[in-house]
């Protein structure tokens, strides 16, 4: 299969739904053979068997990104499947709404174990996969709440905040140690997906009103869809952003522009 990724292995965490399986889906079709990581392995079966009709090569694995032997078994298992790593997508991801004074600590833990942990865990173990490939792409999915605020969700725009300046310090080590690997994070707008779905039924009472409301927070006058944050992951999983590392890309719509 030709494509722009075409001969490239990745990996995607939480690519069982939402913008994981959508970013999955756009490497296979692209070219590459894709390791579907998640924790839930009935969708993620079904992801991979939905790539694999489309005439794509994929393999799911199971991964829980907050523990480092899960990490390590799930990248050996994509070198020893596909012969190499080329690109991880770190996505998997959680927010947990609560008023700064009343979240528990073990809340706050769980939103870092996942949003910030998970990826320092991923790409420490990628690193020297993609080594041994001769380089490789990181992307990090971080959030339009990593460069700005939002009240009662203090966890988790300080976690994506944190995913931004990690990908920045982990780009300029890469770029200068002539590895070839180049680290990049997204940052996108509110997504039409099951967790923002679930956003709209609990802050405005029914989904269609809640994406009308969300939209609106959007000078482009709408929410994304999963499909225009994975078109960004492929130009940075590809060669063709080979003189890009350590950028921002804002999927938002205009959001952070005003």
């Amino acid at each position: 299969m030709a494509g722009r990724v075409a001969g490239k292995a990745a990996l995607v965490s939480g690519a069982a739904t939402g913008i994981g399986q959508s970013i999955a889906m756009c490497l296979a079709a692209e070219g590459a053979s894709v390791a579907v990581a998640d924790i839930d392995a009935g969708r993620g079966a079904d992801v991979v068997t939905a790539i694999r009709e489309a005439g794509g090569k994929a393999l799911f694995l199971s991964l829980d990104v907050t523990e480092e032997a899960s990490w390590e078994a799930a990248i050996a298992a994509t070198e020893s499947e596909f012969g190499r790593l080329d690109i991880l997508v770190n996505n998997a991801g959680i927010a947990i709404v609560e008023s700064v004074d009343k979240m528990s600590f073990d809340d706050w833990r769980a939103v870092m174990a996942v949003n910030i942990d998970g990826v320092f865990l991923g790409t420490k173990h990628a690193v020297p996969a993609m080594r041994r490939a001769g380089g490789g792409s990181i992307v990090n999915i971080s959030s339009i709440l990593g460069l700005t605020g939002e009240e009662k969700l203090s966890a988790y725009c300080a976690s994506k905040g944190a995913v931004r300046l990690f990908t920045k310090a982990v780009a300029l080590e890469c770029g200068r140690d002539g590895s070839g690997i180049r680290v990049n994070s997204i940052h996108p707008g509110y997504i039409h997906t099951a967790m923002t779905e679930e956003t709209c039924r609990r802050d405005y009472g029914d989904i269609a009103t809640g994406f009308a409301e969300l939209g609106k927070l959007h000078p482009i006058g709408r929410v994304g869809e999963p499909e225009e944050i994975a078109a960004g992951v492929l130009y940075l999983a590809s060669d063709e952003s080979k003189f890009v590392t350590g950028s921002e890309l804002a999927i938002d719509g205009g959001y952070t522009a005003a």
